[in-house]
């Protein structure tokens, strides 16, 4: 039988929070940052954080609960799409393969919504390179905490510490994505987690947005340049971006890019600013997760990209200071071919713009694109080009095809990007109805 008393030896969260972190101490030279799990975790973590000198942030993550034993974890997600499974309990419990389905489909439609309510828009912090602690105020079957520490990992965590108060050799056993686990104490027997707390109050959303707003002010990614980073809820994902709308601003242009971050690409930053200056708002956009970057399937998954580019468009006209704006879209790579599909299903979008793109992966959905088409192709991309021009020939609309003379495909020449910005600048300029300022001449 276990003895409470010993387990008992918590008086709440804050004071297990401060007692790990003492021996946590040896990372704050690091530049650590601590993720806190959801919900409970985050107290515990904000005491780590504090005493470290480190950001704080939450790591959003649900259980797959066993549909005949709901007390029954069989597995987690996470907020980045990550899935552990307990492979013990699928074979005791006979979990079937639509048990898993059903658990996972119902998580996911709740996980989205339950990370931006959290942080309150705020995108996630930025951890790659970075030492990352996952805390969470206890562990008993650990599938929570590895997703955690799964989805640092695959953020670009240089190394991921676990760190718990209490913690059972079946649920340690369980993290494998840790580099290593702090845990106080390990007893042969815990039941629940709040077996070790005198003191265990639920934690609601309001008090982990409480601390996470108190322990990092300006850890929503405040810009320098007056962007805002943002949260976009798209089906069971969440998409990350930057937001920036201009003083009287009355367009719009959404960034699709089909892999890796077009959040920081430095390409479409730069034409983003390019457009910011001529008085147009810009959303530049992650398409795919970081769990999916790597995945050349969702690379190509036109089809998906299209519906989450939409989701953005969506979000866009739900924000007031964006109300009534002519929406346009800038695509690159297979974001093009996005674009065009998410321009082929919402006749109101104004615009598209396509950079060294795939339009030719929207397929027959060109046939049903109305708004003016601008496709800009690099001279010496010659299979791109020949690509473009079939796309531009089966589209249904106004299309133009612009050729950069000289630039390859990612328009590393020099000028070559200043074209695309000014073409792309001027083409939205003029179908948008974007603003009635003069563009502002390029910094020397």
């Amino acid at each position: 039988m276990q003895d409470l008393s010993r387990a008992a030896r918590f008086a709440d969260r804050n004071d297990a929070g401060r007692r790990l972190a003492r021996e946590l101490e040896k990372l704050a030279g690091e530049n650590p940052l601590v993720l806190g799990l959801s919900m409970g975790g985050v107290p515990v973590a904000a005491e780590i954080a504090r005493a470290l000198g480190a950001p704080l942030d939450v790591a959003v993550t649900r259980r797959l609960r066993v549909p005949r034993h709901p007390e029954v974890a069989m597995g987690a997600i996470a907020e980045d799409g990550t899935r552990v499974l307990n492979s013990p309990v699928f074979l005791r419990e006979l979990v079937t393969p639509l048990d898993l389905a059903l658990a996972t489909r119902r998580e996911r439609a709740v996980l989205a919504d339950h990370t931006v309510r959290l942080r309150g828009g705020r995108p996630h912090l930025d951890i790659a390179g970075r030492t990352v602690i996952v805390v969470d105020d206890g562990l008993t079957s650990g599938v929570s905490a590895e997703a955690a520490c799964a989805m640092a990992r695959g953020m670009g965590a240089a190394r991921v510490v676990l760190a718990v108060p209490i913690a059972t050799p079946e649920g340690l056993r369980l993290v494998h994505s840790a580099d290593e686990t702090v845990s106080l104490e390990v007893p042969k027997e815990l039941a629940e987690v709040r077996d070790a707390y005198r003191d265990y109050p639920d934690v609601g959303e309001d008090e982990v947005r409480e601390l996470l707003e108190r322990a990092a002010p300006v850890s929503a990614g405040e810009d320098p340049e007056g962007g805002e980073d943002v949260l976009i809820p798209a089906g069971h994902v969440v998409l990350r971006g930057r937001f920036r709308l201009p003083a009287g601003a009355r367009a719009v242009v959404v960034f699709a890019r089909g892999s890796g971050s077009g959040r920081t690409s430095p390409r479409n930053r730069m034409v983003a600013s390019v457009l910011e200056r001529a008085g147009i708002g810009t959303l530049l956009l992650d398409l795919l997760t970081p769990a999916e970057e790597g995945d050349r399937h969702a690379v190509f998954d036109v089809p998906m990209l299209s519906q989450r580019l939409q989701a953005a468009t969506a979000w866009v006209r739900r924000r007031p200071d964006a109300a009534g704006a002519a929406i346009g879209y800038f695509g690159a790579s297979t974001g093009a071919g996005a674009a065009l599909c998410a321009a082929a299903a919402d006749p109101t979008i104004a615009a598209v713009v396509s950079r060294g793109g795939r339009p030719d992966l929207a397929g027959e959905r060109l046939g049903y694109v109305r708004c003016p088409v601008l496709l800009i192709v690099g001279g010496r991309d010659p299979e791109v080009l020949g690509l473009n021009r079939s796309a531009r020939d089966a589209l249904a609309g106004e299309a133009a095809l612009e050729v950069v003379p000289n630039a390859t495909h990612l328009f590393e020449e020099p000028g070559a990007l200043d074209q695309v910005a000014a073409l792309a600048r001027d083409w939205f300029t003029e179908r948008l109805g974007a603003s009635s300022r003069r563009p502002q001449p390029a910094m020397s």
